[in-house]
């Protein structure tokens, strides 16, 4: 897992550690020292920590004018003992909604799994961004990890879409797409 890196072909373009608006406005990362741990198993030192022992993230790209996030998850999504969504949702989120971010690409093909809980955090996320026209999708979730999130109930707060090329694209041309995929589904 040390191996696995935050997608980095958008950084000439964006990086929240120089976002003054971004939670992870001056974090610091070290490109030697491995300290995060998921499953025992070092992972990155440029995965950004949130207060979850088992779920890392690096935001890719921001737009402040189209008020859109694309973040990249890596872990285990524990919210029945490590409360994921809660920490995710405080640390994270409420800072990005008050920027007026209200549309979240979460790109979770590295997560390994996913402990439900109840749904209070999703409901509550999901009511503050419909007000704004805002949604939450999911992109390329492995099999096994999808069933347990349908399992869980959170195909109520978030859709869950497959890009295998999503890396490709632009930010700007991938949030476009995924925009286009949501208006057709409402």
């Amino acid at each position: 897992m040390h191996e696995l890196e935050p997608f980095y072909n958008w950084r000439h373009l964006y990086t929240a550690e120089d976002d003054e608006l971004s939670p992870f406005y001056g974090t610091e990362h070290s490109e030697f020292e491995y300290s995060n741990t998921v499953y025992n198993y070092y992972i990155h030192p440029q995965w950004d920590e949130f207060g979850s022992r088992t779920l890392y993230m690096k935001v890719l790209y921001t737009d402040y004018e189209l008020n859109f996030s694309i973040i990249e998850l890596i872990g285990e999504w524990n919210d029945a003992v490590e409360n994921d969504i809660m920490q995710l949702k405080r640390s994270v989120i409420d800072p990005m909604m008050a920027q007026n971010i209200t549309k979240f690409v979460l790109i979770t093909e590295n997560v390994l799994n996913f402990h439900s809980s109840d749904t209070e955090y999703y409901e509550e996320w999901n009511e503050d961004i419909n007000e704004a026209g805002g949604w939450i999708v999911l992109v390329n979730t492995p099999a096994h990890t999808r069933q347990e999130m349908i399992q869980g109930k959170l195909g109520r707060y978030m859709q869950m879409v497959d890009n295998p090329n999503w890396r490709t694209h632009q930010p700007a041309d991938f949030f476009q797409a995924i925009d286009n995929a949501m208006l057709r589904l409402w």
